[in-house]
């Protein structure tokens, strides 16, 4: 049993405190060349909020000043900011490990066919959404056409060595429910996904991770409008998993909006929910100088969604 079991918050969820910092999860921008109904960012073409070169500079100071291991960038599409270039060139100089989290379709964008070369060249690890290894599925979730597009975007990651044993190009692949159900195992679903896409279109990928969908934002909404908000709130804290509290990612990480803004994570970011469950907007700029380790971390029932079943997180199943 969790030691902080019998020490409930106001929300019904255990207390969660930091361990050390090695992760910096920034959200770019809010624009992306999608608009997917599981999208928590409520991400679209139409969206223009864009980090400024002042913000990205404090990202830049932060990361060597707290000797950040793992820069995770996220958007929207993170590519379509204008400076993701120079910031992946500067982490990479740093030897700071990227996750540049990838639609595949922006690879396939006039503008940015050059972008898969260059995330090779960087060593950048992508983490791309595949919600399916099946057309009709990942179409119904994020429009017409995505699924072959995105075919395509990893045949073509696939040539230039990503997912290829021994390149050290790192290819991952995320699956979400289409609705309010919790994922399959993550290892039997890998295994699936593996023998599905290797057989019908020869695209290799290094592993597949599991992501429960969180009852926020545009997911929510839908949730909200067929009746089924409570019963997924109901299903998350039922399924609730102990054994998940000491490894979910609020614990290692923090999540910067494109203001500058701080939070426990991406998801409370979404809510407006500060860092530590602060009441006033907490910045970047201010934590400079400034130790994480050991402060609370603000938690409300969403939460849930990471430690129900095998857990989830921005890195899979938990267990």
């Amino acid at each position: 049993m969790h030691e902080t079991l019998s020490r409930l918050n106001q929300y019904g969820f255990l207390p969660i405190r930091r361990s050390a910092l090695t992760t910096l999860q920034i959200n770019i921008g809010l624009k992306c060349n999608q608009q997917c109904v599981h999208c928590h960012v409520n991400s679209s073409p139409r969206r223009t909020e864009m980090m400024s070169g002042r913000t990205i500079a404090v990202i830049k100071s932060f990361l060597l000043k707290k000797n950040i291991k793992t820069l995770d960038i996220t958007g929207g599409a993170p590519e379509l900011h204008p400076l993701f270039r120079d910031l992946v060139v500067f982490a990479r100089s740093h030897d700071i490990r990227i996750i540049d989290r990838c639609n595949l379709t922006i690879l396939l964008e006039n503008d940015h066919t050059s972008l898969a070369g260059f995330l090779a060249e960087q060593d950048v690890e992508i983490i791309a959404s595949l919600p399916c290894y099946r057309e009709d599925n990942v179409d119904a979730q994020r429009g017409k056409g995505v699924f072959e597009k995105s075919i395509i975007a990893l045949q073509t990651l696939n040539q230039l060595g990503y997912g290829q044993p021994g390149s050290g190009l790192i290819l991952n692949l995320v699956y979400n429910p289409r609705g309010p159900t919790l994922p399959p195992s993550q290892q039997q679903l890998q295994q699936v996904y593996q023998s599905e896409l290797k057989q019908r279109f020869n695209i290799l990928f290094n592993q597949l991770f599991t992501l429960c969908n969180m009852p926020i934002q545009r997911f929510g909404s839908t949730l909200i409008s067929r009746n089924q908000f409570d019963s997924y709130l109901a299903l998350l804290s039922e399924s609730h998993n102990d054994d998940n509290l000491d490894s979910v990612m609020c614990k290692s990480l923090i999540s910067v909006d494109w203001l500058g803004r701080v939070y426990d994570c991406d998801f409370n970011q979404m809510l407006k929910l500060n860092l530590g469950g602060a009441s006033d907007d907490v910045y970047l700029a201010d934590l400079l100088d400034s130790e994480l380790a050991d402060q609370a971390i603000s938690v409300r029932d969403h939460c849930y969604a990471c430690t129900a079943g095998q857990g989830s997180s921005c890195g899979g199943a938990l267990n």
